[in-house]
C-alpha cells in the first residue's frame, strides 16, 4: 500500500530541461462534518426513492422524455406526415383520411396534451414534496445554527465579565443576541406584518 509521501512524490512533477509535465494541484480529504452532511442528504433521497411506487417511476420515466429534444422532433415529424398528405390537392391521390380542419389531429394533440400535462404534475408533485423535506431540514438547521450562536454569545460575554485584563462594559446588542430567538414568536409576527401589508394594498386599490 502506498503512503502518502509516495504519493506526494508521484503527484509532484520532475523538472527537466525541454521537457513540459502536467501541474497537479494538492488537494485535502474531506472533512468529517461535510462528509456527514452528504451523508444526510444521500440518505433523504435514498429515503424519498424507496417510497416510489413503480407507477410512479413508469410517469417519471416517460415524462423524462417529454423534456428532450427527440419528443420535439417526434412531434414535429408527425404533424408533417399527418398534415402533408390531407392537405395536398386530390389530383396526387394522396389517402386524405382527416382532411382539413383536421379534426382528428385536433383530438389527437388534445388527449396528448393532456396526459403531458397529467404525467408533469404527477412528477412535481413528488419533487415539490421532497423539496419540502429539504426545506424542513434546512430550517430545523438554522434554528440549531441560531441557538449555537447565542450560546457562543452568551459564553463570550462570560468570559469577557471574568477577564481581569478586560474592562467590563454593558454592551445591550450582545445582552439581545444572546438570547435565542422563538421562532412562534417570529412567525407571528411575520403573518402580523403581512396580514396589515396585504390590508394596506386592498386600500389603495380601493381608493385608487
Amino acid at each position: 500500500m502506498k503512503t502518502s509521501r509516495n504519493l506526494n512524490q508521484e503527484n509532484t512533477p520532475q523538472e527537466s530541461s525541454g521537457t513540459h509535465h502536467p501541474t497537479f494541484i494538492p488537494t485535502t480529504p474531506l472533512s468529517e462534518q461535510i462528509s456527514q452532511n452528504i451523508d444526510t442528504i444521500i440518505a433523504l433521497h435514498a429515503r424519498h426513492e424507496q417510497n416510489v411506487s413503480p407507477h410512479q417511476r413508469f410517469v417519471e420515466a416517460v415524462t423524462a422524455f417529454f423534456g428532450r429534444p427527440a419528443f420535439l422532433y417526434s412531434i414535429v415529424i408527425g404533424i408533417t406526415l399527418w398534415v402533408v398528405p390531407n392537405a395536398l390537392p386530390r389530383r396526387f391521390n394522396s389517402p386524405r383520411f382527416d382532411p382539413p380542419p383536421f379534426p382528428w389531429l385536433q383530438f389527437s394533440l388534445t388527449i396528448g396534451s393532456l396526459l403531458v400535462t397529467t404525467g408533469v404534475l404527477i412528477t412535481q408533485n413528488r419533487q415539490e414534496k421532497l423539496a419540502e423535506q429539504r426545506a424542513q431540514l434546512t430550517l430545523q438547521m438554522n434554528l440549531l445554527s441560531e441557538q449555537k450562536i447565542a450560546k457562543l454569545i452568551a459564553l463570550m460575554e462570560e468570559l469577557r465579565r471574568d477577564l481581569p485584563d478586560v474592562k467590563n462594559r454593558h454592551d445591550p446588542e450582545a445582552e439581545t443576541m444572546k438570547v435565542s430567538a422563538d421562532p412562534h414568536a417570529v412567525m407571528t409576527a411575520l403573518e402580523e406584518t403581512l396580514t396589515q401589508e396585504l390590508a394596506d394594498l386592498r386600500k389603495e386599490d380601493i381608493s385608487s
